[in-house]
């Protein structure tokens, strides 16, 4: 066997690995998805959530997220939204819904009438099979969202989105510092190395 293809099935285990490392780990813990560990990570670094925190979880489903904000948030309020139904999570308000639409926007300040001190969003457009295409909706979904962050949270509030490295990349950070005087990037451990997505971390809004 040459060399090349030696490293090239060593990788492709490694890889593999890492995948089941998760995996595992999430069944084990009895968390819905490996992607608990990625809010998990983020939260260690940015220590963004507390237990009074009230926090809005965008693109929800399977709840994965949710379960990791409720085990921290105890006295503060989290709801869910998403277009796809999620099982029920015990302390957690969800909404079936999407956030672009003003009757879901209408919910969510309902809800959190004192105003949100975290946004956490995982959305991700559905997959075509053109990299370049799913980047870029997915991107804009990200765009949103920090459109959305602007009226929703505190002055001091903090947000998290999903991004992919693409061409309009630069667009949506250049969107986020506008809105935000400090903005991050930081890729899990959890997130799959083949994976091109990164998470956006944003906190305190300028004023408008």
């Amino acid at each position: 066997m040459k060399k090349s293809k030696r490293i090239k099935k060593s990788n492709s285990w490694k890889i593999k690995q890492h995948r089941d490392q998760f995996f595992k780990k999430s069944k084990t813990l009895g968390y819905r998805s490996r992607a608990s560990f990625k809010l998990i990570e983020l939260n260690k670094k940015y220590k963004f959530i507390n237990k009074n925190t009230n926090l809005l979880d965008l693109g929800s489903c399977p709840g994965s997220w949710a379960q990791v904000a409720s085990q921290i948030i105890k006295e503060g309020k989290i709801m869910s939204i998403d277009i796809k139904d999620m099982q029920p999570i015990k302390n957690i308000k969800f909404f079936k819904g999407n956030i672009l639409e003003d009757q879901t926007k209408r919910e969510v300040i309902k809800y959190f009438k004192l105003g949100l001190d975290v946004i956490i969003s995982d959305m991700a457009a559905d997959t075509t099979g053109n990299k370049s295409l799913d980047s870029i909706r997915t991107n804009q979904l990200c765009a949103d969202v920090i459109n959305f962050s602007k009226n929703a949270l505190k002055p001091k509030g903090v947000l998290v989105s999903k991004l992919f490295m693409g061409e309009d990349f630069i667009e949506v950070k250049n969107l986020a510092k506008s809105v935000f005087k400090k903005v991050n990037f930081f890729k899990p451990e959890s997130s799959r190395k083949e994976s091109k997505e990164t998470y956006l971390h944003c906190e305190v809004l300028k004023s408008l």
